[in-house]
């Protein structure tokens, strides 16, 4: 399982990317729109940073203004990702994308049906969203039961394309997304850092801090 950090804050990936464990990045306009820089600025900066696959999310739209925006981004470095919003146009410009080569992330995926089209349609990664899905449903496990239904059908059917958990809002959602068989999981800074921690851990690091002393 592959760990991506959700973010467009470059501190943030620098100091991630010297712990040793993200694979690549997640970024979004509202995330870039929050570090007031422009995409492809930041795009540059973390492909100097992360060596893995890096998503570039296009403006909504038709397919072909979509595919155009596309190739200007896949031109900036090999590990771009297109990041692609599930519409029939998404789609489209997925099919498209992929005839040349281009890595795809099929976003805001909601449903089984949705993943299998966008897989159809040839996307190298789809990315289900837990906390907006249980936010949406009340529920602590709505995205949990979505990403292990898609996994399992991935898995039936041989489609290659990998599993993005997104959305993620808390430690909890990846312990699910880990047990649902996602192959992706791209976590907020925070929640990253929450990961680490765990009560039993700070009390051992006591415990041996003051034995060390004696």
């Amino acid at each position: 399982m592959k760990i991506f950090i959700d973010t467009a804050n470059v501190k943030e990936i620098e100091e991630a990317s010297t712990w040793g464990i993200v694979d690549g990045v997640t970024t979004n306009p509202s995330l870039i729109a929050k570090e007031g820089k422009k995409l492809i600025d930041v795009i540059k900066k973390i492909t100097s940073l992360i060596d893995g696959p890096i998503s570039a999310e296009v403006s909504e739209g038709k397919a072909n203004d979509m595919v155009n925006e596309a190739f200007k981004y896949a031109r900036l470095h090999q590990n771009i990702v297109i990041k692609l919003p599930f519409t029939i146009e998404g789609l489209k410009a997925c099919k498209i994308l992929t005839s040349f080569k281009i890595k795809t992330n099929v976003t805001l995926v909601f449903s089984l049906p949705q993943a299998v089209l966008a897989a159809k349609a040839g996307a190298t990664y789809v990315s289900p969203f837990l906390g907006r899905l249980d936010d949406l449903e009340k529920t602590d496990d709505s995205g949990y039961k979505l990403v292990k239904s898609i996994h399992e059908a991935f898995k039936e059917y041989g489609f290659t394309t990998q599993i993005i958990s997104a959305s993620i809002r808390h430690v909890k959602h990846v312990e699910q997304s880990i047990l649902a068989g996602s192959d992706v999981a791209t976590i907020p800074f925070k929640v990253l850092k929450d990961s680490y921690y765990h009560l039993l851990t700070e009390k051992g690091l006591q415990i041996f801090a003051e034995a060390s002393k004696k």
